[in-house]
């Protein structure tokens, strides 16, 4: 038995154990977005003075560990606190794979007292749903579970004194089945099969949650269209008759639904992690230091502090001002290697071609479902963008490197957290939600012909 004080606290380990394995069972927040695959190097601590990555590092004598101080990252979630204090209260959950948001609801009164949001502690596990998938292949829903759980408890504790009749939840479908702490690995492979979809209440207790009496999960569409989406869909309401509207889902996984009053089509674009950082070599969720926005070579960021990487909608406008002044050509070729964006930041060739990737699905995905329902733009009324991405992207840049289409620039509307705002509605009002799920179909983008050539034409900047 060796052991390892971490940050002065002191830990004890069998020989050969897994730094990261250690830490994460301990309780100790990690960043390994990768999932411990060792290739986004976002891992590294300090092991007796020396860099090392936790992922990979085997412990085999005493050790003393330095962690770099963790940053929540920056969510936005654009619901209105009024404050003050309400007789009847309940609870609006919104599971993302990046963040959790909590809201302490007065839904007599239609208003939301306080907003809390903190990391998804699960991003230990891995930055996107697939990767929080095969750890559940692997160890069974458990530990990611407890991570939740365990987050959430400190999250209630510090919203209200008081027990809660009811908490509502909303999140994409393996984020329910991992708080649930449902086996969600058939969602990994084909046939992509969830355990449910319809919505679930149990009992706060059950889940191990405290001063929660009844957890009512909201439904979802498919594996891959979640509860988020359902609520972001209630958030937005239906177009008017004629007319279509378009939402997005920017997050670790692209969710996308086409709808009208009568019928809706949804699919998942396989966008990846791109835009939470997770894939880009300094890459970066919205943390001190992330730079989140570009021009004339100014660099904004997050907290305003000294730039340590890049975020999302930082390596847009990045990408599109490279675009713009011929650094990077039309097929996404960069002479240099690297660029400097700011002092010791770096943009590579090769983030350029994840990103072109990214932003070829989603826009491939747009056209499908317009395509399979035989909608034209001028039939769209909006394009509603969701998700804490959607808080500083510039639509202009977005849409100059092809992420959206030209067409529907001017009807683009950045919601922020519609999934939030959703649930925080549906706490209040309790309307049925069946208008957005019962007439709800999915297309299977890795099956269609149509989105395998709309996809490499949309890699073209």
């Amino acid at each position: 038995m060796h052991q390892v004080t971490v940050n002065g606290r002191l830990l004890y380990a069998e020989d050969g154990t897994i730094l990261s394995t250690l830490l994460l069972g301990s309780n100790i927040p990690l960043d390994h977005p990768c999932g411990g695959k060792g290739s986004c190097r976002k891992c590294l601590v300090l092991v007796n003075g020396k860099e090392e990555l936790s992922c990979r590092y085997a412990i085999h004598g005493d050790i003393t560990v330095s962690l770099p101080q963790r940053a929540e990252i920056l969510s936005e979630t654009g619901v209105e606190e009024t404050g003050g204090n309400a007789t009847d209260v309940c609870l609006a959950l919104d599971i993302g794979t990046t963040t959790l948001a909590l809201a302490l609801v007065a839904p007599r009164e239609g208003k939301t007292l306080r907003v809390l949001t903190r990391t998804n502690p699960q991003r230990a596990y891995g930055a996107d749903v697939m990767s929080r998938i095969e750890h559940c292949r692997h160890h069974g829903p458990a530990v990611l579970q407890r991570a939740l759980i365990h987050e959430l408890n400190g999250m209630i504790q510090e919203i209200t004194d008081r027990q809660v009749e009811r908490l509502y939840v909303a999140g994409n479908c393996t984020m329910l089945h991992l708080f649930l702490g449902i086996d969600c690995s058939p969602m990994g492979v084909a046939p992509y099969t969830p355990a449910f979809l319809a919505s679930k209440s149990v009992s706060g207790e059950s889940l191990g949650l405290c001063g929660v009496s009844l957890v009512e999960c909201l439904p979802s569409i498919a594996a891959f269209v979640g509860a988020d989406l359902v609520a972001g869909l209630y958030a937005v309401g239906m177009p008017p008759a004629g007319k279509h509207r378009l939402l997005i889902d920017l997050g670790t996984n692209a969710e996308i639904v086409l709808y009208s009053s009568d019928s809706a089509l949804c699919t998942a674009a396989a966008a990846g992690p791109c835009f939470e950082g997770a894939c880009i070599s300094q890459g970066m969720s919205a943390t001190s230091g992330a730079i989140y926005a570009y021009q004339n070579g100014i660099v904004k960021t997050v907290g305003d502090a000294p730039a340590k990487g890049i975020c999302g909608t930082g390596l847009i406008d990045v990408i599109a001002a490279l675009v713009e002044n011929g650094t990077i050509d039309e097929t996404g070729y960069m002479e240099c290697e690297q660029l400097e964006i700011a002092s010791g930041v770096f943009l590579t060739d090769g983030d350029v071609r994840q990103y072109q990737l990214a932003k070829a699905a989603v826009y491939a995905a747009i056209l499908t479902l317009m395509r399979v329902k035989g909608v034209s733009f001028e039939e769209i009324d909006g394009l509603y963008i969701s998700g804490g991405f959607a808080a500083k992207v510039d639509i202009e840049n977005a849409v100059k490197t092809g992420l959206l289409p030209r067409e529907l620039q001017e009807k683009c509307i950045a919601l922020r957290n519609s999934s939030l705002a959703g649930t925080v509605q549906y706490a209040c009002r309790g309307d049925s939600l069946l208008p957005y799920t019962q007439s709800a179909t999915y297309a299977d983008l890795s099956a269609n012909p149509i989105f395998s050539d709309l996809f490499m034409e949309s890699m073209m900047f």
